[in-house]
């Protein structure tokens, strides 16, 4: 199941973002997040958190129009983003792209970026639209097919202690069974050649970050 859903930090919107949101089958709002699906015109199926960042009266509203709401205390473990994603997972989501993850707090986009690391989100394709960056978390064994325009920068970084087996292609400067590890740059700022890229990994998790030209596309072709 393809599911968008909207955190509440910065938001700047992709390429096509309502084409992106009409695809999805479920709308999940992270508190916050779900003024930025207001931004958009859209109503989200779902509004998970501890409701300290809207108002009662959306709330009313969006619940009289049919929007569920699942609320938490606000003494609680776990960020609204992760208590969200806990609920996609939960529901069979499989494809999921985030909003608005980045942005606001240096330690909240700190905490959204490796959140997306934790295991129990392996059955689920993460990915993450802000503005001109698309990006998608790869794990073992994993790849990613991007359609590109020459210059587009393609940008790989080390999620775990290392990243083995990496191999590009159609990028300036190829990698071939490389090794990345964490902390490591030798992955930033690679450039596309031609019309598609192609990142495969062996072991480890990578984030692939695709900023996209103004006419690229912000998808891959799988």
């Amino acid at each position: 199941m393809y599911t968008i859903i909207f955190a509440n930090g910065d938001f700047r919107r992709p390429t096509n973002p309502l084409a992106n949101v009409h695809r999805a089958e479920l709308l999940v709002a992270a508190d916050g997040g779900t003024h930025h699906c207001q931004e958009l015109g859209v109503r989200p199926d779902v509004v998970v958190g501890d409701m300290d960042s809207i108002s009662v009266d959306l709330q009313d509203t969006l619940e009289e129009q049919g929007t569920r709401f699942i609320v938490h205390p606000t003494d609680k473990d776990e960020t609204d983003l992760e208590l969200a994603l806990s609920y996609a997972i939960d529901n069979g989501a499989r494809q999921i792209l985030l909003l608005g993850l980045l942005g606001g707090r240096l330690d909240q986009t700190l905490a959204n970026l490796l959140l997306l690391t934790r295991p129990e989100w392996q059955s689920a394709r993460l990915t993450a639209a802000d503005g001109p960056d698309f990006a998608v978390l790869l794990r073992s064994g994993e790849s990613f097919n991007a359609l590109t325009r020459p210059g587009d920068t393609l940008s790989l970084i080390a999620l775990s202690r290392e990243v083995s087996g990496v191999t590009t292609r159609g990028l300036k400067w190829p990698l071939e069974n490389a090794t990345l590890k964490f902390g490591s740059t030798l992955g930033v700022s690679n450039q596309a050649g031609g019309d598609r890229a192609k990142v495969t990994i062996a072991e480890g998790q990578l984030l692939v970050v695709h900023r996209i030209g103004e006419q690229g596309p912000p998808e891959s072709d799988e």
